[in-house]
């Protein structure tokens, strides 16, 4: 498979940041309350990583490993400014909608983990199809949590009636728990296909070796085990 090929899948499939890695929860749980919102987030995330993926990845070996992750800041918040002001020019309401979450762009987990991945150590090219591909595959899970939750809470999509009349829209799924309800269900579905997130791997698979995940103090755990035993 081309490599920048292989990059779009991971990100739509393989890697989808939103049902497999479980990254960037915060806007997706938020703004997901319908469509048009997940569809505005989406689209302002995948241009974002698309654009700070090749700048990172063009300055990557001018830029002193000592300051990387506030450089990488500094670069993604350029654009995330440049991205808001576009759209408090021409996409008033869906600004006013999304709020808050506009300027968050700026410390999104997806973003800076690609940065910091893929981008950093990768040509151009690469790194724009990498960027894409996250982008779409964040677009793709925020439009359809966004739209079963109005859907089903509202019985429109993008604000069309869909649901027939005597249909009882389901208020909850619109607001705050509706979003963990809706997501889990997906996830309950994924895993009955057997699509495995990478939390549920890590959970089925087990933890063999703590030195090698990285994490910040579980360097000796396999040490203390042993001493418990």
């Amino acid at each position: 498979m081309n490599k920048n090929v292989e990059r779009l899948y991971n990100g739509i499939v393989k890697e989808n940041p939103t049902f497999i890695l479980m990254l960037g929860m915060c806007p997706t749980l938020a703004v997901t309350t319908s469509a048009t919102n997940a569809i505005g987030m989406g689209l302002s995330t995948m241009v974002v990583l698309i654009i700070s993926n090749f700048v990172i990845s063009l300055f990557r070996k001018l830029i002193p490993d000592e300051v990387r992750l506030p450089a990488y800041i500094v670069i993604v918040a350029s654009f995330v400014t440049v991205v808001q002001l576009i759209m408090q020019a021409y996409f008033v309401e869906i600004n006013k909608s999304l709020g808050v979450y506009i300027p968050l762009i700026v410390v999104n987990c997806i973003i800076l983990g690609r940065a910091e991945a893929y981008a950093s150590k990768n040509d151009p090219i690469p790194s724009i199809f990498d960027g894409l591909g996250m982008g779409l595959g964040f677009t793709l899970g925020l439009f359809l949590l966004g739209a079963f939750r109005e859907l089903l809470g509202a019985g429109t999509v993008f604000g069309i009636q869909i649901a027939p009349s005597f249909y009882e829209p389901i208020a909850v799924l619109v607001k705050a728990p509706g979003a963990f309800l809706v997501l889990g269900c997906i996830i309950m579905v994924m895993n009955a296909w057997g699509i495995s997130t990478r939390a549920n791997k890590m959970v089925e698979e087990g933890c063999a070796s703590c030195a090698g995940c990285g994490t910040p103090g579980t360097e000796n755990c396999d040490k203390k085990e042993e001493v418990k035993a």
